[in-house]
């Protein structure tokens, strides 16, 4: 069976609790998945400890917030098979205090807005390592100002350019968290290249050497893009991936997990890209 390797649960930015989604998982007869919570490994280590229970295994996972010097645009980088998390702590917590000062000074400008009390979006954001613009929005939807997480009301807050409310966060550069990565004994794939328009980045990581592979297959894909990155991927070796990008109700289309996998022979790939990397280092 497939693997789901990009969900996320309530200690990031997804809606539903981690045994929640290891029982979904479940359900829907996904015998593997990789919890892969923004900037904190604490959602992939409890869901380990769920999925032992109920029969399904947990791969260590992470999704790492970056930004590419060369545009300026963001990039995420999931990290699978972490030997040694701890040595990402720093990393996480730098984004993690940028995050949270932004989520401050955002608030503060959404209640200029609407007459809201800070406490709401808080209790919304009860059980997460920070607060995300998803919170804020369950709390407006929750007061009556909006009806959809990213619609109209959305936009008008939280649009990069044009948003009455929005507060950029600072995230490090994408070629020093992918070499946080693999000094930390983990395997780095970009995550949704046409999410962040990284086609070239993907390029030039793939040239370069520094991922092992890329998220081939991703619900938010562009026309063409899934073939696009099969070539690269052929091209340089690397693993292809697939997950749902799993959110719960904080998303723009109904997405259960399973929407996207992982094929089996690239699961393989997957470890045994692990083994000869771990069997490289150690040379």
């Amino acid at each position: 069976m497939a693997a789901d390797l990009h969900c996320h649960t309530k200690m990031s930015d997804g809606s539903v609790g981690i045994d929640e989604v290891v029982l979904l998982a479940k359900t829907h007869g996904i015998p593997t998945i990789a919890v892969t919570d923004h900037d904190t490994f604490a959602g992939s280590t409890r869901a380990k400890v769920f999925g032992d229970r109920h029969g399904i295994e947990v791969i260590s996972g992470i999704e790492l917030s970056t930004s590419d010097p060369a545009t300026g645009r963001k990039a995420h980088i999931l990290c699978y098979l972490c030997d040694n998390t701890d040595r990402l702590e720093g990393l996480c917590k730098r984004t993690h205090d940028s995050r949270h000062r932004a989520a401050c000074i955002m608030i503060q400008k959404v209640m200029k807005v609407y007459p809201i009390a800070g406490d709401m979006v808080i209790r919304r954001a009860q059980g997460s390592t920070n607060v995300f613009k998803q919170h804020i929005m369950h709390a407006l939807i929750d007061a009556g100002y909006a009806n959809e997480f990213f619609g109209d009301t959305y936009q008008k807050l939280f649009n990069p350019k044009t948003g009455l409310a929005y507060f950029p966060v600072r995230y490090p550069d994408v070629h020093e968290v992918i070499e946080q990565i693999h000094e930390a004994g983990g395997i780095a794939v970009l995550a949704h290249p046409g999410e962040y328009n990284s086609y070239d980045l993907l390029e030039q990581l793939a040239k370069d050497g520094e991922i092992e592979g890329v998220e081939v297959w991703h619900p938010r894909n562009k026309p063409g893009d899934e073939e696009k990155f099969i070539a690269i991927a052929e091209k340089y070796d690397l693993v292809m991936t697939g997950g749902t990008d799993f959110h719960g109700m904080y998303t723009t289309i109904p997405m259960p997990i399973g929407t996207c996998v992982t094929p089996n022979d690239q699961l393989e790939a997957l470890r045994k890209r692990k083994v000869r990397l771990k069997n490289n280092r150690g040379k």
